[in-house]
């Protein structure tokens, strides 16, 4: 494969990845390290088209133009990358280097129109300015490496791998500029295209892995957790509950559950609203984790009920925590833009036994609330009492 025909594989590759991206941004709105990403292939895309049409385009179009806009793709290409990262600061520390990059290539530009320099100079800043750039994007995956999926680790590598050649072929165009018998100035260029073009393939299917990788996290993640109050649901909490089930078959320190329900928090959203509700919701929430322990979880079971399990807890500390969350929800008042919302919470606290299935826990943690609720609400009842109390 001639230069030619890379140079123009490049502008054509980036130019299919410009329309696929208009057409999947053109359904919905996307994540905003995906529009980076769309606007760093356009950038690449003119590029390889200015450097393809040298001759026809003035040499300030297709040299100094051209190496500006495939520095500002490549620049761009990284902080799609920390983007997805979760880093929205990357501006701060990419804009600068391009910056002090496109006036390197236009000095090198002008230079070489004016004085002498030497041969190669300008093709190894280039791969030099380009192999940096994608070094920047490889380190947005090395963060917490250990808990790094495969496809993160292997992207990593292989594009510090691609830099690497890059940068090898940079310094052989300034160290020998002649070539040798078998390493002519011609293989060097279409070897460094060659590299750009594997660097394209692996940025562009990398970020669309990474993103349908990310995408995958979150869908599984909201199969067990609350959307809502960012607690596990109902299916969440009952697999996080089974392995303490199991423990309670052997001697040892007990495990508690807290079932706990707002009072009357229906007349809350006929009243104000169900996004006041919400909100209230996640005070709530809020509110309750600040009388947790770390060890400790609270799930939402559905509507205004929650669960809190309390590892290796005995019924009367249960007692104490399920009356400290019930008077810290009393004294919570929710200010929200229509009025402030003063709410209280009955609770039915009870201990997981050897004998226990998740339907006799939840039935006998069940009758102790409603205890509480007909006992007049806002109070705390254990599972023993509740049977005295209905």
């Amino acid at each position: 494969m001639d230069i030619k025909t890379l140079v123009f594989a490049l502008a054509v590759g980036n130019l299919s990845l410009c329309a696929a991206l208009f057409f999947f941004e053109f359904e919905s709105r996307r994540s905003l390290s995906l529009s980076v990403w769309s606007v760093a292939k356009q950038c690449q895309a003119a590029a390889w088209i200015l450097v393809f049409l040298r001759g026809v385009v003035p040499d300030f179009m297709s040299i100094a133009l051209a190496n500006a806009l495939l520095f500002a793709g490549v620049a761009l290409d990284a902080g799609a990358l920390w983007q997805a990262a979760g880093r929205r600061n990357w501006r701060r520390y990419t804009m600068p280097p391009l910056v002090v990059a496109v006036a390197l290539a236009l000095l090198l530009y002008l230079a070489d129109r004016f004085v002498a320099i030497a041969p190669g100079l300008r093709s190894a800043a280039g791969a030099l300015i380009v192999g940096g750039f994608f070094l920047a994007g490889c380190a947005a995956l090395v963060p917490h490496w250990r808990e790094a999926s495969l496809l993160r680790r292997f992207l990593a590598l292989a594009m510090a791998l691609l830099t690497a050649a890059l940068v090898v072929r940079g310094l052989l165009a300034v160290i020998m500029p002649e070539g040798r018998s078998w390493l002519t100035p011609g293989l060097m260029r279409a070897a460094g295209l060659a590299v750009m073009y594997l660097m394209m393939l692996t940025n562009a299917f990398g970020y669309l892995l990474l993103a349908r990788e990310k995408l995958q996290g979150e869908l599984t993640r909201l199969e067990v957790v609350d959307a809502l109050t960012d607690v596990p649901n109902r299916r969440g909490f009952y697999h996080a509950l089974a392995p303490w089930m199991a423990l309670a078959r052997r001697p040892g320190m007990t495990t508690a559950i807290i079932i706990l329900n707002l009072d009357h928090f229906k007349r809350v959203n006929d009243s104000y609203g169900h996004p006041v509700g919400d909100a209230v919701l996640k005070a709530m929430v809020d509110v309750c984790k600040k009388q947790l322990r770390d060890s400790d979880l609270m799930g939402r079971l559905g509507g205004a009920e929650f669960a809190v399990q309390l590892p290796r807890t005995a019924l009367e500390d249960a007692l104490m925590v399920a009356e400290r969350i019930r008077a810290a929800v009393e004294q919570m008042p929710v200010k929200t833009e229509r009025a402030v919302i003063n709410l209280t919470a009955s609770l039915g606290v009870t201990t997981i036994r050897a004998e226990d299935s998740t339907v006799s826990l939840f039935k006998r943690a069940d009758e102790a609330l409603q205890a509480a609720k007909d006992a007049g609400r806002n109070r705390v009842i254990e599972a023993g009492a509740a049977a005295v109390e209905l």
